[in-house]
């Protein structure tokens, strides 16, 4: 039997206990019950567990979004009130080719992608190798491949592979 990742239940007893607003004894007991076999219960669903490798990693790919974040909210508000000049703003699609497999490291890389303003996920090659995103200010495709590479995939891959 697969080891019980003890923070997930205990994460999900704190959100029960403060989507119920009570901390009584019954109440940790539930959330405590109902976590931990949720977290036993689908375990079976799950049979990919991630691995990961470099977690300090992670802290810094956390301050690398959310600067992009910003940066990015500051960009979609110049396009959205015509503040871009006379300069003219193409969408289009994208397809970067990939480098990172591990699906856990796909599916945080898709929710950086569409968490960013003016960025959305829009595909993935059924073998993993060609994400397809939509820019909504697609000006340099060979920056956006570089920047989503070096940014985004690159760290995810040490973390998760």
């Amino acid at each position: 039997m697969k080891r019980i990742p003890i923070l997930f239940p205990l994460g999900l007893t704190v959100l029960w206990l403060v989507l119920t607003e009570s901390a009584s004894l019954g109440n940790i007991l539930l959330g405590l019950a109902v976590a931990f076999g949720m977290v036993l219960s689908f375990q079976k669903l799950r049979p990919v567990t991630p691995r990961l490798r470099r977690m300090h990693l992670a802290f810094g790919l956390l301050f690398v979004v959310l600067i992009d974040i910003v940066q990015s909210n500051l960009a979609v508000g110049r396009i959205v009130l015509g503040l871009t000049g006379k300069r003219e703003v193409k969408s289009g699609f994208l397809d970067i080719p990939l480098d990172l497999h591990d699906p856990h490291g796909l599916a945080v890389l898709a929710m950086i992608l569409t968490a960013t303003p003016g960025t959305v996920w829009s595909g993935l090659a059924d073998d993993s190798s060609v994400l397809t995103l939509h820019v909504l200010d697609l000006q340099d495709p060979d920056r956006w491949t570089h920047t989503i590479k070096q940014r985004y995939e690159r760290p995810l891959m040490e973390i998760f592979q």
